[in-house]
């Protein structure tokens, strides 16, 4: 009879993950589709670039980016409780080296203040500034073509150890 129970038990947890699993690709799905989120699995979580970019020599969260900055707070609750977040601010090569690593740090902190008021425990969101590394654009800066997509955040999420993960590309 116990044994019963237990399988019984063990049936419904199988169920719940795959109902779990099956939320997270539809959600995942969902910010690839509506906002354009590029999705990449990394050593120990999931990369979210997302088409969330900056004026030019600005540190403030455009109202154009705040509908995706509230679907990834939703997927990073309901999906990743607890999980540390890691806020990558990126800038366009316009100005000195250190006064972009300077810049793309506070674009870091905007993103990582905006996403601690919608929910987000602060305590596991980090911010780092990257400066002009990364670009996407070369030599793209100021109001040039493209120049805004060096102008940028990236989300990393880190999975704990014993979680179980789901592929992002599935």
């Amino acid at each position: 009879m116990a044994r019963v129970a237990a399988d019984s038990t063990q049936r419904a947890d199988i169920a719940a993950q795959r109902t779990d699993i099956a939320a997270l690709r539809t959600d995942l799905q969902g910010l690839r589709t509506e906002f354009g989120a590029k999705i990449a699995e990394v050593a120990d979580g999931l990369q979210f670039a997302f088409p969330v970019h900056f004026s030019y020599d600005d540190a403030t969260v455009r109202q154009a980016d705040l509908a995706a900055l509230n679907r990834f707070v939703a997927v990073a609750t309901r999906h990743y409780p607890g999980a540390k977040i890691t806020v990558e601010g990126f800038a366009d090569p316009a100005g000195t080296p250190q006064y972009n690593l300077a810049l793309s740090q506070r674009r870091a902190l905007a993103v990582r203040e905006y996403i601690a008021g919608r929910g987000i425990d602060p305590a596991l969101v980090s911010a780092v500034g990257y400066g002009e590394t990364r670009l996407v654009r070369r030599d793209a800066s100021r109001d040039m073509p493209g120049a805004a997509l060096n102008r940028r955040v990236v989300f990393v999420i880190e999975t704990p150890a014993n979680a179980s993960r789901v592929m992002a590309s599935r």
